[in-house]
């Protein structure tokens, strides 16, 4: 086991784990997940409640606390001012999942249910989905986690949420490796990004058009190219100095991303491979090919290039 990943977490300390977003954004889902896996979950308590819950010795299980603008006595600064006071508290981990989407698939969500927007109630949802946006920005800024649920179906984010805030199983960090194609845009949240544009590209090899970088014929063919074995390498080392480092400073999560040109060749075949070598360390991790789950390609190719 890589080094630092037995060092226990404090056995009094208590976990607070404030949920927040943008109205659609499936807070109400997450928080839902939370109290599945063994959360104490309140949703809407007023800030100035939260010091008295708090008050006293540990509860024995982890928080879990919804906040969003129809908080009675919600503000920005106050949500803030609330955050770092737990901070600075010893005996109270407090993390900060923020649950984003874009502006598009609030609106669409928006019409669909037909509800009105708790910031624009006689308006259209595009203005209220605006201005909350525009409110809680100081706040997306500060978020430890930090999920983008615009394309993520319910199903999709219980496991995002579950892969995040699962009970501790002793080592104190978690770590995810995605895959993403440039064309589609850099993946919010992510910690460590690494360009795998300048390998081999699988695609302009007809035969190996069809697969992806889970099968074996792609990532041998990629491992072909002289630096990627350097670049790996590199990778790693950089990769397993530093994530020690982030369990000192108390971080519980972190994520790495690799880019390519369509996300389906050379940033797929690294992600598997790091995350080969991760596990095989006895690191906790998990996987995303974002490009891939776009196109509902969850299964392996066979030799045909069909999706099975």
């Amino acid at each position: 086991m890589a080094a630092g990943t037995k060092k226990a977490s404090k056995t009094k300390e208590q976990r607070v784990v404030l949920v927040t977003g943008p109205s659609g954004a499936g807070r109400s889902t997450a928080i839902n997940v939370l109290e599945d896996i063994g959360y104490e979950a309140i949703d809407n308590l007023p800030l100035t409640l939260l010091p008295r819950l708090l008050d006293g010795p540990p509860l024995g299980h982890p928080l879990a606390l919804g906040i969003d603008v129809r908080n009675r006595d919600f503000s920005v600064s106050a949500l803030i001012e609330v955050i770092y006071t737990l901070a600075r508290m010893d005996d109270i981990k407090v993390e900060l999942l923020y649950l984003d989407c874009s502006v598009d698939v609030l609106v669409r969500r928006y019409s669909e249910t037909r509800r009105r927007h708790p910031l624009a109630p006689a308006e259209s949802p595009i203005q209220g989905i605006t201005r909350e946006l525009d409110l809680l920005g100081p706040i997306r800024a500060r978020a430890d986690v930090l999920l983008d649920t615009s394309d993520l179906s319910p199903h999709d984010l219980r496991a995002e949420v579950e892969r995040w805030f699962a009970p501790d199983t002793g080592q104190r960090l978690a770590i995810s490796v995605h895959s993403f194609s440039y064309k589609r845009g850099v993946p919010r949240g992510v910690d460590m990004i690494f360009d795998c544009r300048f390998l081999k590209n699988p695609y302009w090899e007809e035969k190996l058009r069809k697969f992806d970088g889970r099968d074996a014929p792609v990532a041998a063919y990629i491992a072909t190219d002289p630096r990627f074995a350097p670049f790996f390498d590199k990778v790693v080392d950089l990769v397993e100095m530093l994530l020690p480092a982030y369990i000192d400073e108390g971080k519980a999560h972190f994520s790495i991303g690799f880019g390519c040109t369509g996300g389906q060749h050379r940033s797929v075949a690294v992600t598997e491979k790091l995350v080969n070598r991760l596990a095989q360390d006895g690191w906790q991790v998990s996987i995303r090919h974002r490009e891939m789950e776009r196109r509902g390609l969850t299964g392996s190719t066979d030799k045909r290039g069909d999706v099975v």
